[in-house]
């Protein structure tokens, strides 16, 4: 599992380099993309295409490769394979297979934003891409606003006006570290509150272009022994009881038939 550059082509590591030299194959999320990659350093491989539409069944000519004796490398189309890319279906099939898996370090645009982004946190909550509309977006935007840890979430250019204006109104008043175009020509990395966040990237056409890394502080802790279980609830309130119920079983530790005769209270008894 290779890392490779996520913008700056100089970030490729010596080890990336000597990896894919010796591979028999090199997968690839787009064998386009990495071709222009591996013509830069200079490397003829086989190329194949492993992507998230034929990811398990590639991964069984992989591990047939594999058990040939032939060297293996898979790499995304930037940064670090399976974060928020293929390769975790294909990493956990060779594994079952009884076969090593070698992981490459390297460049990784969430710990790159992470490392700029300034924002103390204990633990950071990573998010991925967002659910794009509908009731699971707006499910998975209440289980973050009800932990107390900074977020991270990568997001395209056409959403991310619209998915500030959601973190704000899920999160609060909280600031966002909006990391764009990271390593590139045009890399830029502003923290404003969420409050003004939308106005903000659409004051420029610049700033609504690129792929972007969005860091959110995280809530104050109140310093309980426990969460209170109705607050906690409270807070769910727009969520269907059985979603709110589980959230609040996580976050509480509190039994699941408790708390949900007590989001039913106070719901007025409806369980919508």
């Amino acid at each position: 599992m290779v890392a490779t550059p996520i913008g700056n082509l100089g970030d490729v590591t010596q080890r990336a380099i000597e990896t894919l030299r010796g591979a028999d194959v090199i997968a690839a999320e787009d064998t386009r993309v990495t071709r222009g990659l591996l013509s830069h350093l200079g490397i003829s491989a086989k190329l194949v295409a492993l992507h998230a539409h034929n990811e398990k069944a590639t991964a069984q000519k992989v591990i047939g490769w594999i058990a040939e004796g032939q060297a293996v490398a898979f790499v995304s189309d930037a940064g670090t394979p399976a974060v928020s890319d293929p390769g975790a279906a294909l990493v956990a099939a060779v594994r079952e297979a009884g076969h090593r898996v070698v992981p490459i370090p390297g460049p990784s645009a969430l710990t790159t934003a992470l490392s700029a982004a300034g924002i103390p946190a204990d633990g950071v909550v990573f998010a991925g891409f967002l659910p794009v509309r509908g009731r699971e977006r707006k499910e998975r935007l209440a289980e973050l606003a009800a932990g107390p840890w900074a977020i991270a979430l990568f997001e395209a250019p056409h959403r991310v006006a619209d998915t500030l204006a959601d973190l704000h109104a899920a999160l609060g008043e909280r600031d966002v570290v909006i990391a764009r175009e990271l390593t590139k020509m045009f890399e830029t990395i502003t923290r404003v509150p969420l409050a003004d966040a939308r106005t903000w990237v659409e004051a420029h056409p610049d700033r609504i272009r690129g792929e972007f890394v969005l860091v959110i502080e995280g809530r104050p802790v109140e310093h309980t022994d426990a969460l209170d279980p109705r607050k906690v609830l409270e807070s769910l309130g727009e969520l269907p009881v059985k979603q709110a119920v589980a959230i609040a079983v996580k976050l509480t530790g509190g039994k699941r038939n408790e708390l949900y005769a007590l989001a039913l209270e106070l719901k007025g008894g409806k369980a919508g």
